[in-house]
């Protein structure tokens, strides 16, 4: 159960006095918000919710809408440094710019954050007796000129240290945003509230402002640390934090006109699992079990849809179906594909720099058909790089990836036309589509796969692509529907053949049994992404033998 028992959340707040304040405040104001250790999923579906879930480190969230708001409200709650702690820090600034030439030199965020955690432990010395009161001098802060040590409490010391990392490495004013798991994007225009697209709860409006004084310098800062500086000259950045977000920077008042504009994808650390994705109802648990015998086979296929539509997220779900034994090569300009195997060559476009040193997603894929991989899996197709993908497949390089198209037949017309230009002939190299989109249902966002069809081949007579509808989404009752339940293409004369059943049509079985080990990773709450791949590659390595639940 992820919701907090009395005793834990006593010990939270005796731990953290910055929450225990807020929640005195809070509590003045409207009921005792409920406490979680794990932010549920299904609390997105509360009408009124006041609820407090934890960040990293000493960030919490209070998420809440009473009856008299409009709109959801997200508060960050992070410690604030009194009076006192104040002084400390000023004071600690000054011996860490004394003493950080002693200590080695620092090139990546990750190496500068070491050093100031080292400079912090090395200058702060704990002592829970020491002097918490904001009236005493400068000077009865240092225990000795020699020794430059300075006094302070575990709470203080967490506390400043919070606020040196904050500022000089990390997201500045939106660093709580940085350490809160449930993010996708963060949406920023200065002089207003930045809002949040938020795993659970959708579009949410939070208590923090960048002002427009503030708001030129962190646009460049936030810039400089993606490597693409912006300028006036310079007025649109994208680029990659160092923590994996994507950053896309308008920087101009003349082109932004209420002043810069940012968007911060966020980057998962732990990906959404396929069983996470079928209890969401993204995807049905026969479409998975279709998806895992294409991924065993090697079968090629794009996820498509528009924007913000769960695209790469499905992909990440659905990775772990490839056998654990083969060799996976990743082509992105950002890092969001998360892949499990050993053997994996993830590898990046690189377009800063001398531009003979440059090298762009067709040169990775040019590269790719001499690495001998597995499967080819390149984050997203948008151009002329569309033919190197078709070439691959040619070869026998199975390939998967993400595409912008809205269905089978956007996704032929942009593939034959300029500028990918791909012989029509070759189109049944691609084994199928999905296409997936974000639909608003009764005012709530969702994801649905709303179809997969299957690429039977070029049909001359008619000079076209035939495609057959594999599956289809019923958005009346919100259920996926197997069009091809014992006629399907891929299943019976791409996969059946290969797999050497003598009767193509037994090959409903193996997708109703593996429908079936799915359902019950659902039915029995298996959801984190590890133990769902461990449970899929246990079925690979030992049959029905390897897996921990029973299936009758």
């Amino acid at each position: 159960m992820s919701k907090m028992d009395d005793k834990s959340k006593e010990l939270l707040l005796q731990k953290h006095s910055h929450l225990k304040k807020y929640c005195e405040y809070i509590k003045r104001r409207m009921k005792e918000p409920v406490f979680y250790s794990v932010l549920p999923y299904e609390a997105g579906d509360e009408e009124y919710p006041n609820l407090i879930y934890p960040g990293k480190g000493s960030i919490f969230i209070h998420v809440y809408k009473t009856r008299d708001m409009d709109e959801l409200e997200y508060h960050a709650i992070e410690p604030l440094l009194n009076n006192n702690e104040q002084i400390k820090y000023d004071e600690l600034q000054k011996l860490i710019i004394k003493y950080a030439p002693k200590k080695k030199s620092a090139i990546t965020d990750e190496e500068l954050r070491e050093v100031l955690q080292d400079l912090i432990g090395d200058i702060i010395e704990i002592d829970e007796k020491a002097v918490k009161t904001a009236s005493l001098k400068k000077s009865k802060l240092i225990k000795s000129s020699k020794s430059d040590k300075i006094k302070a409490t575990s709470l203080q010391k967490n506390n400043i240290e919070y606020y040196l990392i904050k500022n000089l490495v990390g997201g500045g004013p939106i660093e709580c945003f940085m350490r809160d798991p449930y993010l996708e994007d963060i949406h920023i225009v200065t002089g207003h509230k930045i809002h949040l697209t938020h795993k659970v709860f959708g579009m949410i409006k939070t208590n923090v402002e960048i002002n427009d004084e503030d708001g030129h310098l962190f646009a460049r800062k936030i810039s400089e640390k993606m490597g693409t500086p912006v300028s006036e000259g310079h007025p649109i950045a994208d680029g990659v934090l160092p923590d994996g977000s994507r950053g896309n920077i308008i920087y101009s008042d003349s082109i932004s006109l209420q002043g810069p504009s940012m968007t911060i994808r966020r980057f998962s650390e732990t990906p959404i699992s396929i069983t996470q994705l079928i209890k969401w109802k993204t995807l049905s648990s026969g479409i998975s079990a279709y998806l895992w015998l294409c991924l065993q086979y090697g079968r090629s296929f794009f996820i498509c849809g528009g924007t913000a539509c769960g695209k790469t997220t499905t992909m990440n779900a659905i990775i772990p179906f490839i056998p654990p034994d083969k060799k996976i090569y990743t082509a992105e300009s950002t890092p969001e594909m998360q892949v499990p195997h050993t053997v994996w060559q993830q590898l990046l476009t690189k377009t800063a720099g001398p531009e003979e040193g440059r090298v762009d997603l067709f040169d990775l894929l040019k590269a790719a058909l001499r690495s001998r991989p597995d499967y080819i899996i390149p984050g997203e197709v948008r151009g002329a790089e569309g033919s190197i993908v078709f070439q691959a497949m040619q070869t026998g390089h199975p390939c998967m990836t993400t595409f912008h198209a809205g269905s089978v037949t956007k996704v032929i017309q942009r593939f034959t036309g300029d500028p990918i230009n791909v012989p029509k002939t070759f189109m049944d190299n691609l084994d199928f589509v999905i296409i997936q989109l974000a639909i608003n249902r009764n005012g709530k966002l969702i994801r649905r796969a709303t179809s997969i069809d299957e690429i039977e081949g070029y049909n001359r007579e008619v000079d076209g692509i035939m495609a057959r509808n594999a599956f289809e989404w019923d958005p009346v009752d919100d259920v996926h529907r197997f069009r091809a339940n014992r006629n399907s293409f891929i299943l019976e004369e791409k996969i059946a053949k290969t797999a050497g059943y003598s009767d193509p049509t037994e090959i409903y079985l193996e997708y109703e049994k593996r429908k079936l080990i799915l359902d019950k990773m659902v039915e029995e709450d298996i959801m984190d992404y590890y133990e769902v791949t461990q449970f899929i590659w246990s079925y690979y390595r030992e049959g029905d033998k390897g897996l921990p639940i029973m299936l009758k």
